[in-house]
């Protein structure tokens, strides 16, 4: 006969055995539970010491029918690897931590149909909110009702709230420093300029720049889902195409180290044949390439300020758009 797990089989504690051992009413837990009404330092530690004796551990999924909050959010990104966004989860758990709220990370590896399924288990799972830094053109199932929205860049419509950097201002920066350095012919990359974020600020800020200085633009969309190595053929064929280019806009510190990868097999020199500039200037990016020249995101602040406008969205208070949160040129050898 197998033996019976008695572990496995035995019963949850239940809000009757607590106040049993606390010595209160099961109207008290849970009161207790859903911080109602008044209820004396004396009872809650009582109640808190019963449940820690007996182990019990509160249903928040039915606290949440109580309540109507799980005080759970989801947070979307493509890739949590990506340093840029693994600095943006944990600034983000850590500041929604510290106001009582959990997180629900879901990486959409910039898959419309694995974006699409996590939007939907978010929504059954009940979830408050959802914070989104991953958005494909086909996804529509944000727009359904009764979900408190937050972009960070990325526009999720008119009733969800968009959190920025001054992205024009990046597009400014990178695209003056290699002019400032000498450079004509300079290359653009960016993602797929179908995508409605307001990350398309930079090639066009790239684009009125080199117009005013009376250059030639030159644009290569390279998509972000794409793999390293697509990435970088990507890069080799421009740069066969285009033989005189001598700077890279990259549109991110990843797609500039790609770039970097790609000149040093060629024999190209960095920064004497060809400058790269890239973007976002995540710590770990810059603890593995120190002499990456580029203009860099407030990360934690972006991080901070969608977490607080989820917060207020909540908590019924409408936060207002922030794109134009301040960047800064970060100098290094690579221009």
């Amino acid at each position: 006969m197998a033996r019976t797990d008695k572990t496995q089989n035995a019963a949850k504690p239940s809000i009757k055995e607590v106040a049993a051992v606390a010595g209160v009413s099961p109207t008290t837990v849970s009161r207790v539970l859903n911080n109602r009404g008044y209820i004396s330092q004396q009872t809650r530690d009582n109640v808190h010491r019963a449940m820690e004796q007996i182990g019990y551990t509160p249903n928040d999924v039915a606290r949440a029918m109580l309540n109507g909050r799980l005080n759970l959010i989801g947070v979307i990104v493509p890739f949590v690897s990506n340093p840029f966004h693994g600095q943006l989860v944990q600034v983000v758990e850590r500041t929604l931590a510290d106001n009582g709220f959990k997180l629900m990370l879901c990486n959409s590896g910039n898959r419309p149909d694995l974006e699409r399924s996590y939007v939907d288990m978010l929504r059954r799972n009940m979830v408050d909110g959802i914070i989104v830094s991953s958005l494909n053109p086909e996804i529509r199932e944000y727009m359904g009702p009764g979900m408190a929205l937050v972009g960070i860049d990325c526009d999720l419509g008119k009733d969800a709230v968009q959190i920025a950097s001054n992205n024009a201002r990046i597009g400014e920066l990178a695209t003056r420093r290699l002019l400032d350095d000498g450079c004509r012919r300079i290359l653009c990359i960016r993602s797929n300029s179908r995508m409605r974020m307001p990350g398309n600020k930079r090639a066009d800020a790239y684009l009125q720049v080199m117009l005013e200085a009376e250059l030639d633009p030159l644009v290569c969309e390279i998509e972000f889902v794409k793999s390293t190595e697509e990435k970088a053929a990507a890069v080799a064929a421009v740069l066969d195409e285009h033989p005189g280019i001598d700077g890279i806009f990259a549109g991110d510190d990843s797609m500039a180290a790609i770039c970097l990868g790609v000149l040093h097999t060629r024999g190209v020199r960095v920064p004497e044949d060809i400058r790269v500039v890239g973007v976002d200037g995540a710590r770990q990016t810059l603890t593995f390439l120190p002499e990456l020249t580029t203009v860099c995101q407030p990360i934690d602040l972006i991080a901070q300020t969608a977490a607080t406008a989820m917060i207020d969205l909540i908590d019924g208070k409408r936060s207002e758009d922030r794109l134009d949160l301040p960047v800064t040129l970060r100098e290094g050898t690579t221009a």
